[in-house]
């Protein structure tokens, strides 16, 4: 049998999205103009890219969130619903931030890439907090978390004189560590009546093992997409898929050396078969030799799989924090190996004989980890707190992760 929204959530909703997409429409239609017609060849080559990284996005982690066995629909319509938003408020953000130069900023594939990636930090961070907000809430979150990160893109360029790639490439720390930071603040209940159907079911771990699929087949362009070398492009490819090909082996193998019996886990498998795509990210185009790669493959793999077996009881019974889709093992450690790994990279291509230009380097490196991880949680923190306000009539703790508190089911006939 359906369940009806609650009064406030049937009332607030609707208003807050009109409202919302109204001021997008006026943002846009006084500040935005296309590019001009001369410059739109450059499409032909780049759409099949942004093609993929839709993929990902709309499928792959849509999918990759859909585990508990009722909160599919939710998991699934809620990942769309917020890409929706955040690509709209993350391209206008860009265009005031970095395009803003006249009194319109043109738009064209390229910003519509970098606002669909900018958006990818909400549904890494919403896999933490799945199934313990409604949707209005998580149009907050959305608006709150894009703003934060480029806010901190805007700083690691400006400051840290980040290239633009390398800053996008931060959305795996900063989307991770937000998200366990909202979530720290918004587990102050035990979420004991919601253990139950917090359960995995065969059919929705089939759904994650789908998404993880979509994500691992199309992460190469995700790491390549905004390099402008075609010899850069080659190399992040070929770096990326060796280090998610490594990773993929080390997820099922060390999941079975983790188990009494040697059995395989499919959370582990989840959790580390994309480790080796996220660690690489910020060092695909400095990487020039393949074992590289696959040894940051193979360790952001084991980490993954660690990191899924023992950390959650740590947080759950410690911190009390509950991280519902794992973010921190799939995303979280990776991405911090991956950026030690990064500093211990640009310190060997500027030698030691040169201790002071390569100390600069390493602090400035340090810089790119601490700066993304330190806004993510700060964020976190302060988005999990207004998201706790009862203004935005959060679900019941009995309502956790239930797909009937939003959905409408279909009536099932009974007998013939």
């Amino acid at each position: 049998m359906g369940s009806k929204y609650p009064k406030s959530l049937r009332i607030s909703l609707p208003l807050w999205a009109l409202i919302l997409e109204i001021v997008f429409i006026l943002v846009f239609f006084f500040f935005t103009s296309y590019e001009q017609p001369s410059e739109k060849s450059e499409l032909l080559k780049t759409y099949p890219a942004f093609q993929d990284i839709n993929v990902m996005l709309v499928l792959g982690l849509a999918f990759f969130k859909a585990s508990l066995w009722r909160y599919t629909w939710s998991s699934v319509a809620f990942n769309l619903f917020s890409l929706a938003v955040g690509v709209q408020w993350a391209i206008i953000l860009d265009g005031f931030l970095f395009n803003f130069s006249t009194r319109k900023f043109a738009i064209n594939i390229h910003s519509i890439i970098k606002g669909t990636m900018s958006t990818m930090v909400v549904l890494i961070s919403s896999g933490a907090t799945l199934g313990k907000i409604n949707l209005v809430q998580l149009i907050v979150m959305t608006l709150l978390e894009v703003t934060a990160f480029q806010g901190t893109k805007k700083l690691m360029q400006e400051f840290l004189k980040m290239y633009e790639y390398e800053s996008l490439m931060q959305i795996h720390i900063f989307g991770a560590y937000f998200g366990v930071a909202a979530a720290w603040r918004l587990s102050e209940s035990e979420l004991n009546m919601a253990k139950e159907k917090e359960r995995r079911a065969v059919a929705s771990n089939l759904f994650t093992a789908l998404g993880t699929l979509f994500l691992w087949i199309f992460w190469p362009t995700f790491n390549s997409v905004l390099l402008n070398s075609p010899g850069e492009k080659e190399i992040a490819i070929y770096n990326t898929y060796y280090a998610l090909a490594v990773s993929a082996v080390t997820a099922m193998s060390f999941s079975a050396a983790t188990h009494s019996n040697g059995k395989i886990s499919m959370t582990h498998v989840h959790r580390a078969t994309l480790a080796g795509g996220v660690a690489i990210g910020v060092s695909t185009i400095i990487i020039k030799s393949p074992w590289i790669a696959m040894v940051l493959g193979f360790s952001a793999g084991t980490i993954a799989v660690i990191g899924d077996k023992y950390l959650p009881r740590f947080f759950n019974q410690v911190i009390r924090l509950h991280d519902t889709c794992g973010v921190h093992a799939t995303f979280g450690l990776p991405a911090l190996l991956g950026r030690l790994i990064y500093i211990l990279l640009i310190a060997g291509h500027n030698g030691w004989t040169n201790l002071s230009e390569t100390g600069n380097k390493i602090l400035i490196s340090a810089g790119y980890l601490g700066l993304p991880m330190a806004m993510g949680l700060g964020g976190g923190v302060l988005t999990g707190l207004i998201l706790s306000f009862n203004i935005w009539k959060s679900p019941h703790e009995a309502k956790y992760f239930d797909d009937q508190a939003f959905w409408e089911f279909p009536h099932l006939a009974v007998g013939f």
